[in-house]
């Protein structure tokens, strides 16, 4: 069973909670015992100095001249011993004249005044004891029970065992109230992102006024949504885009067929109906092939198979099938390379040098030009195709490598799909590297390719 994060935060609280009050509480009650035990030796001390002081003046010890809050029947005591004599006391006050309150061992040792706990014959209480060397092999011993000690913390403990369970349940239901207050917003936030649908993709969190945590989080969700609903956007736009390119030419084929069938047809109104087809097929055929790579590049596993080719050569074979349509059109194409090795794939580079040459065919006018150009240098190849023909619209220049992306409407030619310069810019970046269109000085339309080998 899964347990609330509330409930999580609250009994973290309460187990912190506990512990800090059991320490604070060991350290009450070990420091109360030891400032209790510190009076009570201050009280001993000027006990055992009377009484030392008249050993002198009255031989024995006098115990029954010193004031009564020196010694005191029900809680202090003291006796006057010597090694030497028979039984060791030379003086005793009533409460403990049955044995010495040291043994006479124990008093050989002792060489200053010394503080010793230990359980008094004739008392029921444990005892605090202050011996003191008094001169002439005798030795003051004073004393005092520990009871009232004992007494005040046993009721410190019976507090800490009323008062502990209550301020830990307050404290606790203090954490209950903090850790929803602290969750409200994180409640919002849920509550929000559950009612974001495909039909209201504008929606957002909101964002706490707290310049914490929580407001940067929904803050950088937002941003995440904006940049969601922008890619489902483009996948929108991509696919209706798509549909479209698709249905003209599925729309020319069946109409062809259509026409084929509907009538009794002449061997030549057959082969223009047949070759008509097979050029729309053709077209269907690359559309097809263009938005399978574009899929691959927008996922970002657009296959590149690196192999060591001669770049003039691979450059020539790009454009060898379109030096015919070329010169029908009255268009110079012409290609610029050195004959070098380059680390490339061939199939890629080819695929987007075509892409390039079809664009500039289909803008350059007739007794224009196309110029391919390549260049080597250390950090790759970088291909170059420039027509002269009208150039790119200005507000086409920023859009240019998108898919489906088109300048103002070519009435001479509607073939195009708006996907050639999309698949530029995917095998560029597969191999590395970048695109970029322009129009040059002097006119006409310059898309550079730049691969890393």
């Amino acid at each position: 069973m899964r347990v609330p994060l509330r409930l999580r935060l609250t009994l973290a609280f309460a187990v912190a909670m506990a512990v800090v009050l059991s320490a604070l509480g060991v350290f009450l009650y070990v420091r109360l015992g030891a400032e209790l035990l510190r009076s009570i030796d201050m009280g001993l001390r000027p006990r055992a100095e009377v009484i030392t002081a008249g050993l002198g003046e009255n031989g024995a010890g006098g115990f029954t001249d010193q004031p009564n809050d020196l010694i005191d029947a029900d809680e202090a005591f003291a006796q006057v011993l010597d090694p030497s004599s028979p039984n060791a006391i030379v003086d005793t006050s009533q409460g403990v004249a049955g044995s010495p309150l040291v043994p006479v061992a124990d008093l050989r040792t002792i060489t200053q005044p010394t503080f010793l706990d230990r359980r008094v014959p004739g008392l029921d209480d444990q005892a605090r004891l202050l011996v003191v060397p008094a001169g002439g092999g005798r030795f003051v011993v004073v004393g005092a029970i520990l009871s009232d000690r004992q007494e005040a913390l046993d009721r410190l403990l019976v507090l800490f065992a009323i008062g502990g369970p209550i301020a830990l349940l307050l404290t606790s239901a203090a954490g209950w109230v903090l850790a929803g207050a602290a969750l409200r917003p994180v409640e919002r936030m849920r509550r929000e992102a559950a009612a974001i649908s495909v039909s209201e993709p504008e929606r957002r969190l909101p964002v706490p006024d707290t310049g914490d945590e929580l407001a940067r989080l929904a803050t950088t969700l937002n941003e995440m949504l904006e940049r969601l609903q922008e890619s489902f956007g483009r996948e929108r736009r991509f696919v209706d885009d798509a549909s479209h390119e698709l249905r003209t030419p599925l729309g020319v084929l069946k109409a062809e067929l259509d026409l084929a069938v509907s009538r009794e047809r002449s061997p030549q109104e057959m082969e223009d109906t047949i070759r008509r087809a097979s050029e729309e097929t053709d077209r269907l055929a690359r559309l097809a092939q263009d938005l399978l790579v574009l899929s691959r590049a927008r996922g970002g596993k657009i296959p590149v198979h690196r192999e060591e080719v001669d770049l003039r050569e691979v450059l020539e074979d790009a454009c060898r099938d379109h030096r015919e349509r070329g010169r029908a059109a009255g268009v110079d194409l012409r290609v610029r390379a050195p004959n070098d090795p380059v680390r490339v794939d061939p199939a890629r580079l080819r695929q987007a040098v075509e892409n390039l040459v079809d664009n500039s065919l289909r803008h350059a006018p007739a007794g224009g030009t196309i110029e391919v150009d390549a260049e080597i240098d250390d950090t790759g190849v970088s291909v170059s195709v420039r027509d002269s023909g009208p150039g790119f619209p200005p507000a086409f220049l920023a859009r240019a490598f998108e898919p489906f992306a088109r300048g103002e409407p070519d009435a001479g030619d509607p073939s195009g799909a708006g996907l050639g310069l999309a698949i530029v810019r995917a095998v560029a970046e597969a191999h590395g590297g970048s695109s970029a269109a322009e129009n040059p000085l002097g006119g006409g339309a310059l898309v550079t390719l730049r691969l890393r080998t």
